[in-house]
This record gives C-alpha cells, structure tokens and sequence, in this order.
C-alpha cells in the first residue's frame, strides 16, 4: 500500500566485515492528498542531509516517471556518492527495462529485485566500495539499555521523544495513528546513553480496523519486550483509560521497569498540589497493587520536566540492577519475619531461617528458604517484596519473591 513509511526507519546491515546503517524514508509525492506529504519530504530530505550515500530507489516496471525526474534533478546538485538502484527486477526480461534510467544522469542503474533477493549481492559490494575504509569504532563491553515510550494513540510519544533529541526527527500531527513503526534513537547527550525507542500507539482490538495498523501494534508490543525501561504516556487531558491499564498488563507480564508520564499538563488549569496528588492517587488505584513506581507531570511541548523524565528512567533502570548482599538481605528482613511470621496452616508453623538474592536475573529476584514452602500464601510473598521496597530502593522495578525447601 503506497504511502505506508512515514517516519525514518532505520536498521544494521553487515556485510563481508563491514556494518553501516540504512535509513529508509517515505516516498516522494507531490501534490497528492496525503496530509503527511510535507513532512514526509522533510523526513527524507532529513535522512540524506545526514547520509554518506544515497540510495535512488527507481520502479523498472513503471520506466522514468515524472517523479523520478524530480528526485533525480534535486539529486545531481548533491556532492553525495549516488547508487541508482533499478528495483522490481524479477526476471530477466525486466533487466530490458534498466537502460531507460540513465536519462536520469546518475550513472549505471544496479538491477536488483526486493521481493526474490536477485542483485542484492552486487548492490552490497558497491555500497561497500563507495562508503570506502570503515572509521575505528570502540567496541562497547556493556549492552546499551533500551527506553520504549509506549501509549494510547495520540499522547504526544513522538513529541516528547522530538524535545528529547531537540530535533524533528518523528512526525508528529493531530491525526492519531501518525506513527507506524517503532522507531530506534541513540541518545547520547548530557552523560546519558541508550536507545530510546517510539512506538505506535496501542488501541483496542475491536478499535482497529485497518491490517496496517494490527502490525503497528504487534511491533509496539515486540518493543515493549525488547526494552529495560518503559515510558508509559498518559493524557492529562483525558485521565487513565481502560486501554492504559491494558498497556500497563503487557508492560507487567514481561517484567518491564515502568515511569509513568502525564502528558499535556500545560493543558490542565488546575494546577495545584492538591490537583496533582488527586491524579497519582487516581493512578495508583487504578495500576495496584504494584504501585511503586513514579509519575511525573510533563508537558512535551512546552518541554516542562522532560528531563525528569529521562533522570529518572535512569534510575529506574539502575534499580532493575541493584544487587543486595546476602549478609545485608538477612540482617534485615530475619528479624522481621520472625516478629511476623507466616500464618500456621493446619497447626504446622512455617519457619523462614535464610534468604538471598540471585544474580543474572533479568528483575531482582530472591529466594526466601522455609521447611514448608508450601504453605506461604501470595498475601505473605506481598509482605515481603514490601519489606525489601521499604529498605531498598527498587522504585520502578518490579521483584520476584521465591519460597523453596530448605
């Protein structure tokens, strides 16, 4: 379907020792009745601003079009290595087709074919030999964290990440379901570096009509699964939904560390303190009983706290690593569980006599060694994840409780 790219997609190629990015772009339309023309063309002239070589993208079965005439005259007054690619090559009678392009003046069209794979061999090697000798790059011993921004439609993900990188890298307009892809930014400013990705946004399953829109959010829940921290978006205008709480289960059932943004906060008249603690009560009634978390009030356009917000999903995502020592772990909670102990069931008494934390989890997790494991309940495991929030700091982060034979 024409018109299905929006926003710069991009992705990791390798080849023969060599790795580069591609960026793919939207397509060049004028004077069609997308609204996201213009922005589209900005996007794409965005990507080869930023480029070290183009990739010219030409149809051989539709031959030179009007269109092509246009991209390839903006091209030629570019100083950028230029590769014209002469796509939809399936066969060999549609190589027939290829000569026509060099009316374009930008050298030897490549026949290549996306669908079947064919020339993507040879364009590989030219891309290789254009970019020439590869600078030095230091190999990153420790695994770059990943934020997602995740939402409803049209909360202002793609604004605040905008206001985050402080450039118009993501198309942002009223009409919800602006965004497609989820989309990869390394942000590296001000000490902090990780990806910050942006997701489409989230609607309910009986709301989406359109298959488009059905992969939009499979790949919104694949970046959810993916990332450390994740950003949930909320609209000030409008409150926590249904469909938050939604979003909120899958961040929960694949054990993300979560910071909670109320979005669009310069649009709220009540402002005061009492207005604000009445909005996070709200929201931790509605996401109980994990409430330990935080809630920021932001405002993307106004750019209000939008640092606070990537403060503090770093602190979240330091929390998902902490690590208590088994010494520190039983100093305070043994005295603790033998003050309140667990209930006795059928008048056996559970006795709790160790516990530690295991290390290479993906969330913290502990292990609480009893002579009838069994017979501790979920409200008790509650008391204890309690207990160890009270005297470590794993705001954000949520924590595993074990009970296992001694």
């Amino acid at each position: 379907m024409a018109g299905t790219t929006r926003d710069r997609q991009y992705g990791k190629c390798e080849w023969v020792g060599h790795e580069f990015s591609v960026v793919d772009t939207g397509g060049w339309v004028v004077n069609s009745d997308d609204v996201f023309e213009e922005e589209i063309r900005k996007q794409v002239t965005l990507a080869t601003e930023e480029s070290d070589l183009i990739l010219f993208l030409v149809d051989v079965k539709n031959g030179v079009t009007d269109l092509d005439m246009q991209v390839a005259s903006i091209l030629r007054r570019t100083k950028m290595p230029i590769i014209l690619c002469a796509n939809k090559t399936d066969d060999n009678n549609d190589r027939y087709g290829a000569p026509e392009f060099y009316s374009l003046g930008l050298g030897d069209p490549v026949c290549v074919s996306a669908a079947t794979g064919s020339g993507s061999g040879d364009l590989l090697d030219l891309i290789v030999e254009k970019l020439g000798p590869e600078k030095p790059v230091s190999e990153e011993e420790e695994r770059i964290p990943r934020f997602s921004v995740v939402g409803r439609p049209n909360v202002g993900k793609s604004s605040i990440i905008n206001a985050f990188i402080g450039e118009d890298r993501h198309i942002v307009t009223d009409i919800a379901g602006t965004t497609r892809d989820s989309i990869l930014t390394r942000y590296d400013k001000f000490g902090f570096d990780f990806f910050l990705v942006d997701t489409a946004g989230i609607r309910r399953k009986n709301k989406v009509s359109e298959d488009l829109e059905f992969y939009s959010v499979m790949r919104s829940i694949r970046a959810i699964e993916n990332s450390d921290v994740c950003i949930l978006m909320i609209d000030a205008t409008r409150g926590i939904e249904g469909q938050d709480l939604n979003i909120f289960q899958i961040i929960q059932r694949n054990n993300k560390s979560l910071v909670v943004v109320v979005n669009k906060w310069d649009l709220v008249e009540d402002k005061s303190q009492a207005a604000i603690d009445h909005f996070r009560n709200a929201i931790y009634e509605r996401l109980a009983p994990f409430t330990d978390f935080p809630i920021i009030f932001a405002s993307a356009v106004t750019k209000q706290r939008i640092f606070k917000v990537l403060e503090t999903a770093k602190e979240v995502y330091l929390n998902r690593k902490r690590r208590v020592t088994t010494a520190k772990l039983n100093e305070e909670m043994l005295p603790l569980i033998e003050a309140y102990p667990p209930p006795s069931i059928k008048g056996k008494y559970i006795k709790i006599k160790y516990c530690s934390q295991i290390v290479d989890t993906q969330i913290p997790t502990f292990v609480f060694y009893a002579n009838l494991p069994q017979y501790v309940k979920e409200p008790y495991r509650r008391f204890l994840e309690n207990k160890i929030r009270e005297h470590w700091d794993f705001c954000g982060t949520p924590i595993n409780i074990f009970i296992r034979q001694k």
